[in-house]
């Protein structure tokens, strides 16, 4: 590892020093190391070894506060166990925060006093970012969201291009030339967004979202430049360039004059978007934002869909993405709109709120670094989803859905990966008013 830069080092000691952040002073001298946490982390669980402990992982953090921000640490480091930010201690924080650790939240639900490991982490992770220690591969990621409006630097041309011939497929399907996917129309009430995912390799999950927009006759478009739900700035923990990406998706919205902003099927995207987008661009969003769950939610209580449970009768399971359930709130509504949807229903065990990390958030499903771990112990999800006996796992995530495909592939469960617009979209019966 090269060495670090001694004034980049200072400014990421800064940011345990500033008194501004009590949340982060609290939690940092809140764990009392009782090894609760030990048996809620997939990484441990799978590897058994001391260092993925979530208390281990967040003592890194906690030693390097101690070393520069205490008395004691300062005058007595061995004495309290305080730890120089030295090349040595980078690289393990490099391997343990960023690629130990999907930040899922499930060890906060077994924490004995609720210290937010995820929180103390992704400072970590900032103090990294700060002196350039991201993962290349994750870096990369957020790269390309910065250089070219979009996590997988897919061009604008062959964007258009993919939606232009989704649309097609749509207006065949349909018969009705009303059953179009909009771009770039201004004063439409939603304003939809996409993980880049989908015009990549997923692009029937475009046309499904579209079939159920068009039963519902909703006004809305896409963008042709920033429709990317997804912030990997939240996960490399680079505040200046997540601030861009959610600064790209505000000043979009602003400039096609869109009423609603619908996040995508994306955890952290929605999370990042909704709860931590207003603090990256310190003011409140003027526009309601709710999620591609939320929306569906609403148009089958309203009315304005039309479903037939008994078009899906395959047996199907939920895997709950982290950021949209324990992190956002959406166990409810996300089963709500599932068995309105499907005719045979099973839940995982557990499920919602304890319910396992698919093992590909946190960045992992972009640190290639890191794959033979992210497969290794995703097959705690792929027992989950084994046991089952479902036949279609659904997921409202694209990074889940990649990830849950790995596992089918690597554990052979033979089973189909699908999203809450998919479900909907095949038992949608339209009803054409002209």
């Amino acid at each position: 590892m090269e060495k670090i830069d001694k004034e980049k080092r200072e400014k990421a000691i800064d940011l345990l020093r500033s008194k501004s952040d009590s949340k982060l002073i609290t939690h940092l001298n809140s764990c009392v190391r009782c090894g609760l946490c030990a048996g809620s982390c997939m990484y441990y669980i799978t590897m058994k070894e001391a260092k993925y402990i979530p208390a281990k992982k967040i003592d890194l953090v906690s030693s390097i506060y101690r070393r520069y921000c205490t008395l004691a640490g300062k005058t007595v480091p061995a004495l309290v166990n305080a730890k120089d930010l030295d090349e040595s201690m980078a690289e393990e924080m490099i391997d343990s925060l960023y690629g130990s650790c999907t930040m899922c939240g499930r060890c906060v639900k077994h924490c004995s006093i609720g210290v937010d490991i995820p929180y103390i982490v992704k400072k970590g992770r900032e103090m990294l970012a700060t002196m350039d220690m991201v993962p290349k591969t994750l870096q990369a990621t957020v790269d390309a969201a910065i250089n070219t409006g979009n996590n997988m630097g897919i061009p604008t041309v062959e964007f258009v291009d993919t939606i232009k011939w989704m649309e097609e497929e749509l207006i065949d399907e349909m018969q009705d030339d009303k059953a179009r996917i909009p771009l770039d129309e201004i004063d439409k009430d939603i304003f939809y967004t996409l993980n880049p995912r989908e015009p990549k390799f997923f692009p029937l999950s475009i046309s499904a979202m579209a079939k159920v927009l068009y039963a519902a006759e909703a006004s809305w478009t896409l963008s042709s430049k920033y429709y990317d739900v997804t912030n990997y700035g939240f996960f490399n923990a680079n505040m200046a360039e997540a601030t861009q990406i959610a600064k790209n998706l505000y000043d979009e919205i602003h400039k096609l004059r869109g009423k609603r902003l619908i996040l995508g099927e994306c955890g952290h995207g929605s999370r990042a978007n909704r709860w931590d987008g207003p603090n990256y661009l310190k003011k409140a969003y003027d526009f309601d934002t709710i999620t591609a769950v939320e929306l569906i939610g609403g148009y089958i209580r309203d009315g304005k869909i039309k479903l037939d449970k008994s078009l899906n009768k395959e047996l199907y399971t939920i895997h709950d993405p982290c950021n949209l359930v324990r992190n956002g709130g959406m166990l409810e509504e996300l089963r709500f709109v599932v068995k309105s949807s499907v005719a045979n229903f099973i839940e995982m065990n557990p499920f919602g709120n304890d319910n396992f990390c698919c093992g590909g958030g946190g960045g992992a499903l972009a640190m290639s670094e890191y794959n033979d771990r992210r497969l290794k112990i995703g097959e705690i999800k792929a027992d989950q989803i084994r046991k089952t006996g479902a036949k279609v796992v659904i997921t409202p995530c694209h990074n889940c859905v990649d990830q849950l495909l790995q596992l089918n592939h690597t554990y052979k469960l033979g089973v189909q990966i699908k999203t809450i617009s998919e479900v909907v979209a095949d038992a949608l019966i339209i009803i054409k008013t002209n």
